[in-house]
């Protein structure tokens, strides 16, 4: 019996709401020989838009691949205003990772590729600190070290742009990289670099958060991914977790909870920009099951 996958295409999408979008969106697909193989939808009741995620096989498809995104747009996305992305699971998305001195997330999620959990490819590592090489070097992947000063910064980001372009990079994961990156940074990569920090109800900001809030004795810490905006930590939310932390709780052990929780949620949002699952839209997401 053989394993091997269909190749398919996914369309997400968002638009005004307004009667027959879906009957047009699925009839565009029908009517051409695909067949669905995933359909998911919602719409937003207070600013009445419609989202939506669709997937079909392309076996039979009349449209050859390459000309799918030029009728959309001319028969539906024009028609209805509508944004949207077209991709194919048979294209590979290409990953940097940005990293600094803290190791846990890094190795999590270079296990689950080594594992092949994801269909990514990983052409290298980015980091202002060379501590972590021996890493990279150990899982096989190149390793950059871009040192970051206030007087180099602007230099620096252009290299490593530069790298990721001829290296066709689709996204960033900043995997515990303690570097603020700029606004022309962020420019090159929207709502396409995720980030992962912790995220304590109260916050608590500096260089010791797991020792702010041990003093302040927390009963709850968590972890927040989100994609990167020009506003510090404040970009469209993909994944959180939480655990709960008593008075027998250590700071050790607030620190080790905290970067497992870390390690989970980064790689979950992960996965789902992976599966194309993401739609962002002001600064929020819709995440598709």
């Amino acid at each position: 019996m053989s394993t091997i996958k269909p190749q398919t295409a996914i369309l997400l999408l968002y638009c005004p709401d307004k009667a027959g979008i879906v009957s047009a969106v699925t009839g565009f697909i029908s009517v051409n020989k695909g067949n669905i193989l995933y359909l998911d939808q919602h719409v937003d009741s207070v600013d009445k838009i419609l989202f939506m995620r669709i997937e079909w096989d392309l076996t039979e498809f009349i449209i050859p691949k390459e000309k799918i995104n030029e009728y959309f747009q001319t028969l539906y996305a024009q028609k209805y205003g509508m944004y949207f992305r077209l991709y194919f699971n048979d294209c590979k998305p290409r990953m940097a990772l940005f990293v600094s001195g803290m190791s846990h997330c890094l190795f999590d999620i270079l296990a689950r590729y080594t594992a092949n959990e994801w269909f990514v490819e990983i052409p290298l590592i980015i980091s202002n600190h060379s501590s972590l090489q021996e890493v990279a070097k150990r899982f096989g992947i190149a390793f950059h070290v871009f040192p970051i000063t206030p007087e180099n910064k602007i230099e620096q980001e252009t290299r490593q742009l530069a790298l990721m372009h001829e290296l066709r990079i689709n996204f960033i994961v900043l995997a515990r990289y303690m570097q603020i990156v700029s606004e022309n940074f962020i420019s090159h990569y929207p709502h396409r670099i995720i980030n992962i920090h912790h995220s304590f109800l109260p916050a608590f900001v500096g260089a010791k958060p797991y020792h702010a809030a041990y003093e302040r004795g927390v009963k709850l810490i968590g972890a927040t991914s989100h994609y990167v905006t020009s506003d510090l930590d404040a970009g469209p939310i993909i994944e959180q977790d939480i655990t709960r932390i008593s008075h027998k709780d250590s700071v050790n052990d607030l620190i080790h909870k905290g970067q497992d929780l870390e390690k989970i949620v980064l790689s979950r949002a992960i996965e789902k920009h992976i599966e194309r699952k993401i739609l962002t839209y002001k600064n929020k997401t819709i995440i598709f099951g």
